[in-house]
């Protein structure tokens, strides 16, 4: 599987222009990033902020953070619903984005490793001129213009459920593999399991738990997303809908 900048560049400076576009008319701009579990949000977020940084300062920062740690999740009997909506501290997001337009804020930090909030990876960011938001937990925006507690504007990264459900297996079977050099990771839970066995295991994860919540809550947005931006299975990207004005 082939990952070029070069092959990829057309999508991802398309979408860079259009968001330094809205910018230089929207100052401390936050840009709401959401798509389904195993998309490729992050590595998205990070290559167009890339692109940005030669002519804005950029942050970028996850959702993750704003989950409920393990131990308040499990009191709730929320653990096999990681990733849901009732699984975000949706309040204490809003209070961050608030007071980032304000100067700063604190973004707390998860670990995909021990699978939990990690104190030690919150990020104090002062207002940039972009920051891109990018994750799960995000509720439908309301109509323009936004409340200060809610990003500006909603970019959805669409993929179709074939690639999603390959995209998770690899990633998935990549850090089982990784865990085998370190104890402490989530997934050392796994490592009793043959590999058509992790495999079988994750194929369930996917369709228990990942594929119903794509369903039931993160792929409506995609029908009020301000932008979106369909990737392909070579993980090419092109934008199929901007709704900006």
């Amino acid at each position: 599987m082939t990952d070029s900048s070069s092959e990829h560049a057309p999508g991802l400076s398309a979408l860079g222009a259009r968001l330094s576009d809205i910018s230089s008319r929207h100052e401390g701009l936050v840009v709401g990033l959401t798509g389904s579990v195993a998309s490729g949000k992050t590595t998205l977020a990070n290559k167009v902020a890339a692109i940005l940084a030669d002519a804005h300062k950029v942050e970028t920062v996850s959702t993750d953070g704003f989950l409920f740690p393990n131990e308040i999740l499990e009191e709730r009997g929320l653990t096999l619903r990681k990733g849901f909506p009732e699984t975000y501290n949706v309040e204490a997001l809003g209070d961050a984005i608030a007071a980032l337009s304000n100067g700063a804020a604190d973004f707390p930090g998860y670990s995909h490793v021990t699978y939990d909030i990690d104190p030690d990876m919150t990020r104090s960011i002062a207002q940039p001129d972009i920051l891109i938001l990018e994750g799960l937990g995000f509720q439908p925006l309301s109509p323009p213009p936004r409340p200060a507690r809610e990003p500006d504007y909603l970019v959805y990264l669409d993929a179709t459920e074939d690639n999603l459900l390959t995209w998770y297996t690899e990633r998935f079977h990549r850090l089982w593999r990784a865990a085998e050099d370190d104890p402490t990771s989530f997934y050392a839970n796994f490592l009793h399991m043959s590999e058509p066995e992790l495999l079988d295991f994750a194929k369930s994860v996917w369709g228990r738990i990942n594929l119903p919540n794509l369903r039931d809550h993160i792929a409506p947005l995609k029908e009020t997303a301000d932008i979106v931006v369909l990737k392909d299975a070579d993980h090419a990207i092109r934008i199929t809908h901007d709704r900006i004005g």
